[in-house]
């Protein structure tokens, strides 16, 4: 099978993240495997699009779009599907740096005709320069990056993760594209799981369909020093059981649930064992880290039922669009 033609969209909101922009795209254009393009969707934001115009305008394979829809990521994402001109579409985050042969491990993974998304290792880049010692490897999602739990190598999932994924257009042609409302709308409120709908909805549409992560298609991830307290920590996993609420709306608790019944049986059990086991040998951060998990549980339950409540009472709504191909500017 011939070598898919990637293009790579880089969703950005704020002027605050300049520099973090700038090495988003230099990584890009800086793969072993080419991308045919790299759009930069800003969302609702004139002043950073015009900013960001003048920064590429002598730059080839860069586009800067404005987001065609109502404000918040999977608007961004999906404005950049419907803009994009490749058989393969990849999201990059703009605080974060793709290793060179990212695009290379996904583009290999589209080998077989059958995988419609593949995803990577988001590695945290933290900026304290070290990890802090209460924050469990378990929750490394809080923060964006790959967590401990997931299989390493080359494997099947139930989704990948956003911020590090890749997508056949195909998937959007059958699924749609990422619901609006699940997401995350600037920095408001710290929601996500939106492409968790999206992926269960695609091999609801598809059952053929194949998801893959390859631990090999490796992005850094920074990670800034608010992020790295609890008080972050404690709001993240709350927003994460709002948004879960929203999933299991979407496609019902088995589906939205399923992987992480796994997760809060198997892996986060264990996490508390090794931080009791390291507080009991005088290791530094066990007892935060046997804390934080079960702090962790509880707040993204409690979100959960209250996401839940909300739901049943229609306060909450999300939308699904099929994507709109064309060139938007």
């Amino acid at each position: 099978m011939r070598d898919p033609g990637i293009c790579v969209v880089i969703c950005v909101y704020t002027e605050d993240r300049w520099e973090d922009i700038l090495a988003a795209v230099s990584s890009v254009r800086a793969q072993s495997y080419p991308a045919l393009e790299t759009l930069l969707v800003v969302d609702h934001n004139p002043v950073l699009k015009d900013r960001l115009e003048r920064e590429y305008k002598e730059t080839g394979g860069v586009r800067v779009l404005a987001n065609a829809g109502p404000r918040g990521l999977s608007a961004g994402r999906n404005t950049g599907i419907a803009a994009s001109r490749a058989e393969v579409i990849a999201f990059l985050d703009d605080d974060a740096v793709a290793e060179r042969d990212w695009l290379r491990r996904f583009a290999e993974g589209y080998a077989d005709p059958r995988v419609m998304a593949v995803g990577g290792r988001t590695v945290p880049v933290w900026a304290s320069g070290r990890r802090p010692a209460w924050f469990p490897e378990e929750f490394d999602w809080v923060v964006g990056c790959t967590y401990r739990g997931l299989p390493p190598g080359r494997v099947r999932v139930r989704n990948v993760l956003g911020g590090n994924a890749s997508f056949r257009r195909t998937a959007f042609e059958a699924a749609g594209g990422f619901a609006t409302g699940i997401g995350r709308d600037d920095d408001r409120r710290p929601l996500g799981c939106e492409e968790t709908e999206l992926c269960i909805r695609l091999t609801r549409a598809r059952p053929d369909a194949v998801l893959l992560i390859d631990d090999r298609a490796v992005i850094h991830h920074r990670v800034p020093e608010p992020r790295e307290h609890f008080a972050y920590f404690r709001t993240r996993t709350y927003a994460e059981g709002l948004s879960k609420a929203l999933v299991a709306k979407s496609v019902g608790a088995d589906k939205g649930l399923e992987s992480e019944r796994r997760y809060t049986t198997r892996v986060l059990p264990a996490g508390v064992a090794r931080g009791l086991r390291d507080a009991l040998l005088a290791r530094p951060g066990g007892a935060g880290r046997a804390g934080a998990i079960v702090a962790g549980v509880l707040s993204a339950a409690g979100g959960y039922a209250i996401g839940s409540l909300r739901a049943r009472r229609g306060g909450t709504t999300f939308s699904v669009a099929p994507i709109e191909e064309g060139a938007h500017d």
